[in-house]
């Protein structure tokens, strides 16, 4: 049984905050912390204003967010990290080796590729980020509850 789930991307303001929101809202009533950070994290800032109206319009908003650094005793702590792209999983291998056997892509069970990146772009890649997590946070549930 999961406990503690930790959402990774590199800034902490986009993809995992929505990845982590959405499964707060999926997972609500169950006894599961989940939580966010970034690999290069904009320490101390909130969720990006374009992920944030999405996240507010589906009824999921995280108004305390604030953006923090992945360490690795985050990863020791969590009993599942999921990670946006390929990449950070190499990258949270080599932070925290021993979390390598509870570290998956985000999307593992919707279609296993990369979230890509809306940081600095218009509105609808955030939408499209938006409905890949959402997508890829109702496939984890079979497995979360």
């Amino acid at each position: 049984m999961f406990k503690s789930i930790l959402v990774v991307c590199v800034g902490n303001i986009c993809r995992s905050p929505t990845g982590e929101a959405l499964l707060k809202q999926k997972l609500a009533g169950k006894d599961i912390t989940i939580s966010s950070a970034g690999l290069g994290a904009l320490v101390g800032k909130p969720v990006d204003v374009t992920a944030a109206e999405f996240l507010d319009t589906a009824g999921c908003p995280l108004p305390d967010h604030q953006a923090r650094q992945l360490t690795p005793e985050m990863l020791r702590e969590a009993d599942l990290v999921l990670a946006m792209e390929q990449r950070h999983l190499q990258s949270i291998h080599s932070l925290a080796p021993e979390a390598r056997g509870k570290t998956f892509l985000f999307s593992k069970w919707s279609d296993g590729r990369d979230v890509p990146d809306p940081y600095r772009q218009q509105r609808p890649a955030f939408e499209h980020v938006f409905k890949i997590l959402d997508n890829a946070a109702t496939a984890w549930l079979p497995y979360l509850k």
